[in-house]
C-alpha cells in the first residue's frame, strides 16, 4: 500500500503497480502472466484516474480478468489497493 495521499489516485496507482512489478519479478514472473486483478478504490468517481495509470502500465500486455470495486480502506490516506494473481 502507498501511504502518501499527496500522490492522488493516479500517483498511488502508479506506485502500487511498480511494487507489483517488483513482487512479480521476485516470484519469477511478470505482468504478462497476470491472471486476475482486483482494484479497490475509495472513491469510484476517480475511476478514470486509476484506469489511465492501469492502461499505461498494461500497454502491450494481454489484460487479465479485472474487477474494480469501491471500498473503505485501512487508512484515509490509502486511495487505492490492488490485489494481483499471476502464473509463474
Amino acid at each position: 500500500m502507498v501511504a502518501d495521499a499527496s500522490l492522488g489516485v493516479k500517483g498511488q496507482t502508479v506506485a502500487i503497480l511498480k511494487r507489483i512489478d517488483e513482487r512479480l519479478a521476485e516470484a519469477g514472473t511478470s505482468r504478462e502472466r497476470l491472471l486476475s486483478v482486483t482494484i479497490y478504490l475509495t472513491d469510484m468517481s476517480r475511476f478514470d484516474e486509476m484506469n489511465e495509470a492501469w492502461d499505461a502500465w498494461l500497454a502491450g500486455a494481454a489484460p487479465p480478468a479485472r474487477a474494480t470495486v469501491g471500498a473503505a480502506l485501512a487508512s484515509p490516506e490509502y486511495l487505492v489497493e490492488i490485489s494481483a494473481i499471476a502464473a509463474r
